[in-house]
């Protein structure tokens, strides 16, 4: 008796299936939390954030006050 056998008569494939719907339903919770309709404006004000140029938050290490 090999480990393939042992390993394939063992039952995991519950904790396989379990895992993927534990995933997608982490996935579908992350798309529409980031979708909702009251997020727009934050998405909008992230999404120009590398383009401002006033510093809105404390300088980090090595970075010029």
């Amino acid at each position: 008796m090999g480990l393939a056998d042992l390993v394939s008569h063992a039952g995991l494939s519950r904790y396989a299936e379990a895992a993927l719907v534990l995933f997608m339903a982490a996935f579908v919770a992350i798309v529409v939390w980031t979708f909702a309709p009251g997020r727009g404006r934050e998405m909008r004000e992230a999404g120009r954030m590398p383009l401002d140029d006033e510093r809105t938050g404390p300088a980090g290490p090595g970075a010029d006050a």
